[in-house]
């Protein structure tokens, strides 16, 4: 081969070799889209205000809900496993968990965590975190009508008997754990927003929604007006976790960064912070837990 063939050669190669490192530069700098419904985006942003999620460790703000709580931790913990790869987001009024979004490959990992036996039940698609709330520390209110009086002087077990709840059968643990009490009647209704329209208009008489302190136990929501007896809570007896997409091109490597965060955030305390200011890990020196006898 002549000194012009192998110079020409050459330079093909070394043009093979940019156009391959522009091409990996372009990949890297990807966004992964992402599909969470817009309230909790909206309270989310402003929650953060601009900030990185690793500045974020204050969670006791009218802003945080646990869905809010979950999406700050699951961000800290894969920029500090490495996983730099920015999201875009896509808010809309959508329950991607009925999209099958992550079992198709489609959603890269969900910002709320699942239940593990929720998470379980489709494993064969989907990476299993280690627990951030873990099993026996995540408690919610008894949360009913502002001037309902059968809830409000709930004193005992026996007074469950004249009351009424309502749930969703899909949420596993929470019907499991009031399918177990000794209650008058338990509602099967699926939307979220439906149940506390129900409790507000004294439809049912409570619905389980961890305790909000910031808030003082209230919840208010476009002519909903909810507070929490301020004695009894109920273990919901099972661990959260996240979970990431099995099929998603970049699912492999963000569960492996997720994890190596969930350990550095976990050895640091600020997990059990985060899930304690909001609400979910109350003091239970201040409560008495309702279902100890259903453990």
């Amino acid at each position: 081969m002549g000194w012009k063939a192998r110079k020409t050669k050459f330079r093909h190669f070394i043009a093979f070799c940019i156009l391959g490192l522009a091409s990996e530069s372009k990949a890297q700098t990807q966004y992964v889209d992402i599909y969470i419904r817009d309230d909790v985006y909206v309270n989310y942003s402003s929650l953060l205000k601009g900030r990185s999620p690793l500045e974020v460790n204050d969670f006791r703000s009218q802003f945080v809900r646990r869905d809010v709580v979950d999406m700050v931790l699951l961000q800290k913990a894969l920029l500090l496993g490495g996983f730099e790869k920015p999201f875009k987001y896509r808010p809309g009024n959508v329950n991607f968990r009925n999209s099958n979004l992550l079992e198709q490959g489609k959603q890269l990992l969900s910002f709320d965590t699942y239940w593990l036996e929720e998470a379980q039940s489709k494993e064969d698609k989907l990476f299993i975190s280690e627990p951030v709330v873990r099993k026996g520390e995540f408690f919610a209110g008894l949360y009913y009508a502002k001037g309902n009086r059968r809830a409000r002087s709930l004193s005992s077990l026996e007074d469950l008997k004249k009351l009424t709840a309502v749930s969703s059968s899909r949420w596993v643990v929470d019907w499991r754990t009031l399918s177990d009490m000794p209650l008058k009647e338990l509602v099967n209704e699926p939307n979220w927003a439906a149940q506390a329209q129900m409790v507000n208009k004294q439809w049912a008489d409570f619905m389980l929604i961890h305790l909000m302190p910031k808030a003082g136990n209230d919840f208010k929501l476009e002519g909903i007006n909810l507070e929490a007896h301020p004695e009894w809570v109920v273990l919901l007896d099972s661990s959260r976790h996240f979970v990431v997409s099995k099929l998603h091109p970049d699912g492999e490597r963000a569960f492996a960064a997720l994890q190596r965060g969930l350990k550095k955030l976990r050895l640091q305390g600020k997990i059990v912070d985060a899930y304690r200011q909001a609400g979910l890990i109350p003091d239970m020196n201040k409560y008495k837990q309702l279902n100890v006898q259903f453990k």
